[in-house]
């Protein structure tokens, strides 16, 4: 399965080509540029580096959420401009799903954070569970066969992704069982680097450069098997995953909320002036 996957839910702009098990290509960046000054250009130059007939393609995957408003709507924008124009479906992977999938086959605790502003973090909480060739989990044993030897890595959603207080996330690390340690991830890291030292109770890292951030090829991984679930959309149906209303929605909620505040308070104004005209008419007239 050929597919296109595109990333732009936060700082970094990422751009990869995957056929079944191969990375073809991949483009990504973490500069001062925009996503809509930096997203197409690199879909165009990857394009052209493997001499991609879009036409092969079988499916456009994308970044679903969460992470930044304005990142995800560019992201969503350029996918189903591609699923439209190729009539080729789309493939929506949650945000902090596919930046764990960075840390593939590691036995800690993977704890992606991403910076939502207003002192919370688009989170969750995930681990590796080794499986054998049938899907089982993997116990090692004396009687381990060439089949049984064979193990891939199936990602354990422990918390769903969601956005929540730095201290509710860790709270609920330090309260899992057993003692593995939590690797950190995101661009969250830097912006809550203190906050986990003073908070954190279990044995913690943070991931390298090399995969601390997102990566379109995670994204292109997950929706392999998405794909495989029937987990795909047509390009019209398609709907990022926000988890929360952006500031200009919430700022015309209070606007309106306010609004209506000075509205009831008028109305009780009014009703209160008119009680007390007809109570002092009542008065004058005995």
């Amino acid at each position: 399965m050929k597919i296109v996957a595109i990333d732009s839910s936060g700082l970094v702009a990422s751009v990869a080509v995957t056929e079944d098990d191969n990375l073809i290509a991949e483009y990504t960046t973490n500069y001062k540029k925009t996503h809509s000054q930096t997203l197409l250009p690199m879909l165009d130059e990857v394009k052209k580096m493997i001499e991609l007939d879009l036409s092969t393609l079988d499916a456009i995957a994308v970044s679903a959420g969460p992470g930044s408003f304005t990142g995800l709507r560019i992201g969503s924008a350029t996918a189903k401009g591609l699923g439209l124009a190729l009539n080729k479906p789309l493939i929506g992977v949650p945000t902090v799903d596919a930046l764990a999938m960075n840390l593939y086959g590691t036995d800690q605790i993977i704890c992606p954070l991403m910076d939502a502003r207003r002192s919370q973090v688009y989170t969750g909480i995930y681990r590796f569970v080794p499986v054998n060739k049938s899907g089982t989990e993997h116990t090692a044993s004396p009687r381990d066969t060439q089949d049984t030897l064979e193990i891939q890595y199936s990602l354990d959603i422990l918390e769903p992704q969601c956005v929540v207080p730095v201290e509710e996330i860790t709270d609920k690390l330090n309260r899992l069982p057993g003692d593995a340690g939590v690797i950190f991830l995101g661009d969250g890291v830097p912006v809550f680097r203190e906050k986990l030292a003073e908070l954190m109770r279990r044995p913690y890292t943070f991931a390298p450069a090399l995969c601390n951030r997102q990566r379109a090829a995670a994204v292109a991984v997950l929706a392999a098997g998405y794909a495989k679930e029937g987990k795909m959309v047509p390009a019209y149906a398609y709907v990022p995953e926000y988890l929360r209303p952006s500031q200009a929605e919430r700022e015309r909620s209070e606007a309106r909320k306010m609004a209506g505040e000075q509205a009831g308070d008028a109305m009780m104004s009014k009703g209160t002036f008119s009680k007390q005209k007809k109570s002092g008419s009542g008065e004058s007239g005995g």
